[in-house]
């Protein structure tokens, strides 16, 4: 059964951590998302940087309906329509493009465009999207460039991701533009590779109470 359709504010404020997880074994794809919603944890970024991404997300959809599964490092319009068939709840990308506002307008796929810089945030809003992935935070600035955004871009809002880890979202979730925090720690690559999905659900139940 489909899922309702979610708005991308709804989606961002679902948790205040957005696991971004690469996926090399698709087997792996449904007890990580069990675990990730058993540690309070339901919106998951499931980056198109390897080819079994998307069968990922279909087995996220038909058998954690609690999950919130979306497809990342959507670079292309064909990776967003791509995202779509395969059942994903959002699309985002590293960056931002015409070609993938057209797509996001011609779709119902939520669509969380990235910036880095003012002017990048600018193009975005002119296109309809006010709440945009801020990467790569640490390198761009980090928390210091969402306050100093902050003043003349009122209405807009962030999901800061790259270099950010448990000891650094905080920092960033404190601010009042950001609506959460992505980031990789969740899903260690060595856990994944293991199957020590009760760690996953730990660094997830931890992430979850940062808010």
């Amino acid at each position: 059964m489909s899922q309702p359709a979610l708005t991308v504010l709804e989606i961002l404020t679902a948790s205040p951590v957005m696991p971004v997880v690469t996926i090399d074994d698709p087997a792996h794809a449904v007890r990580l998302a069990r675990a990730l919603v058993a540690g309070g944890i339901r919106a998951i970024e499931i980056t198109l940087r390897t080819p079994h991404a998307l069968a990922a997300v279909r087995a996220i959809v038909a058998e954690v309906p609690e999950a919130i599964p979306g497809v990342g490092t959507v670079l292309t319009a064909a990776d967003f329509d791509a995202a779509a068939e395969a059942g994903a709840r959002f699309a985002i990308s590293p960056g931002a493009t015409q070609a993938l506002f057209d797509a996001a307008w011609a779709s119902t796929l939520p669509y969380v465009p990235a910036v880095a810089t003012a002017s990048e945030l600018m193009a975005a809003m002119e296109a309809g999207f006010t709440a945009c992935k801020f990467f790569p935070a640490a390198q761009s600035g980090g928390v210091e460039v969402l306050k100093a955004l902050a003043g003349p871009f009122p209405a807009a809002r962030f999901c800061p991701t790259g270099g950010v880890d448990a000891a650094s979202a905080p920092s960033y979730l404190a601010l009042p533009n950001v609506l959460c925090v992505g980031g990789s720690w969740l899903t260690p690559r060595d856990a994944l590779a293991s199957g020590d999905f009760a760690r996953i659900e730990r660094l997830a139940r931890e992430a979850a109470a940062l808010r």
